[in-house]
């Protein structure tokens, strides 16, 4: 067996005892389940892009990383599942050896839905026979499992969502739920952001990956953020002024990738002028012009923003700005589409800063003074993607709650806009 630390590198698992942790353990693991339970057969196993996988691959994936880093590393003579499977569901762990290419995840026809549902039910019982001793030994690594499915929650979403909107149908994931209306957008103004020596990164009690750490000093410039994320009547008003077409807007990278992909609009919009609908996991529905606009790359999101004679935040800037703020108080509804919350008290106060769209920062995704990956394959896990991707703060409305903190660090790359991906603006003063 391969022999792992109980410290992993990914942070803290925290003081919970062994009850509640197991209760965590099987809330999560559950929860997965149920976001699978309105697909079919079909629907699951699917792949339509190769950045997205098939929600079945998903099911069994998390499953494996357990079984893996977990079962067969720190339980003795225990058996997998199914030997095979491991080079059908390691994601991208050179460690663990060969696995099957990424755009090819939608061809396992096999196993079926049922034997992956099996193979978590299978493995959730090691799991909580054994929960005792891993908590003991191995806390760090068990909280990692969970939290690493809590962000494969977030991308089972996005990746139904990509795949039912290429179905001529329109099929509905969800039907959206009767609750309070999306509120009108406050006025957008501007709060000056925290300057001089400040701290960045993480270094609490409790969990947090290896790639916030450590917790460092840094150096702030005078400058402002926006009080709320940029709408989608204020998305509309830049395409009417041909803001796709104009060039000096445009990074040049930026500029060949939309030219060459036909990009005109956020994802999943279709109309013109001033009248769209987007494609929602409530299926279609009328663009909300006072909700966040998302689904835009980090290219879009540059154009913006010098239209708007502003900047992006740096990654820095806008965890400042965060740290004070409650990161479960975000916004969840129905996971059809990101939403305006009501605003909070105060001229001095951000509006939705958690949990309703991820944020571009201008900042390139590298590693924080002292970064130190963790032994083993799990250290494969953040530091190995450290080029060629940009930041993403604050969660989307299918983030999990309890999953975010100010120094939570998402990074895609600038083309990628399948995720709940949205801006707010900056400016130096």
């Amino acid at each position: 067996m391969t022999s792992l630390p109980s410290r992993t590198g990914q942070g803290r698992s925290g003081t919970l005892p062994h009850s509640a942790f197991r209760e965590r353990y099987l809330a999560v693991r559950a929860l997965t389940l149920e976001l699978v339970e309105t697909l079919n057969e079909a629907d699951a196993a699917a792949q339509s892009m190769p950045d997205a996988s098939p929600a079945k691959w998903h099911l069994a994936h998390t499953t494996w990383f357990f079984e893996t880093f977990l079962l067969r590393d720190q339980v003795p003579g225990y058996r997998l599942y199914d030997e095979r499977w491991p080079f059908l569901f390691n994601s991208y762990y050179e460690a663990e050896g060969a696995r099957l290419p990424r755009p090819d995840r939608g061809l396992l026809t096999r196993p079926t839905l049922a034997e992956v549902i099996d193979y978590r039910r299978r493995v959730d019982e090691a799991m909580v026979a054994v929960l005792p001793q891993l908590v003991e030994r191995h806390g760090d690594l068990l909280e990692l499992g969970i939290q690493h499915e809590q962000q494969h929650q977030e991308l089972l979403l996005t990746d139904i969502k990509h795949l039912f909107a290429l179905n001529p149908l329109g099929p509905v994931y969800r039907v959206k739920g009767e609750g309070e209306g999306p509120a009108t957008a406050a006025p957008m103004h501007w709060i000056e952001g925290a300057q001089g020596r400040v701290d960045a990164g993480y270094d609490g009690p409790d969990f947090a990956f290896d790639n916030e750490q450590p917790m460092h000093s840094t150096w702030l410039a005078p400058h402002a953020l926006a009080s709320r994320p940029v709408t989608n009547g204020e998305w509309i008003e830049f395409m009417l002024d041909k803001g796709y077409e104009t060039a000096t807007l445009w990074l040049s990278d930026g500029l060949d990738w939309a030219r060459r992909e036909g990009v005109a609009s956020p994802l999943y919009w279709r109309g013109e002028g001033r009248e769209w609908e987007h494609f929602t996991l409530a299926g279609w529905l009328p663009v909300d012009p006072e909700s966040p606009v998302t689904h835009i790359s980090f290219y879009e999101a540059e154009a913006f923003a010098a239209w708007a004679g502003c900047r992006l935040p740096t990654e820095q800037e806008w965890e400042a700005a965060a740290r004070d703020h409650d990161p479960g108080a975000g916004v969840q509804l129905d996971h059809a589409a990101p939403v305006m919350p009501r605003a909070e008290h105060g001229a001095d106060r951000f509006t939705s800063l958690f949990g309703n769209v991820w944020e571009w920062t201008g900042s390139a995704y590298r590693p924080w003074p002292g970064f130190q990956t963790a032994p083993g394959a799990v250290g494969e896990y953040n530091g190995k993607f450290m080029s060629g991707q940009f930041v993403l703060k604050g969660g989307s409305c299918a983030t999990p709650r309890g999953h975010l903190r100010a120094s939570y660090r998402n990074f895609f790359h600038p083309h990628q806009r399948w995720q709940f991906t949205g801006l707010r603006l900056a400016r130096s003063m």
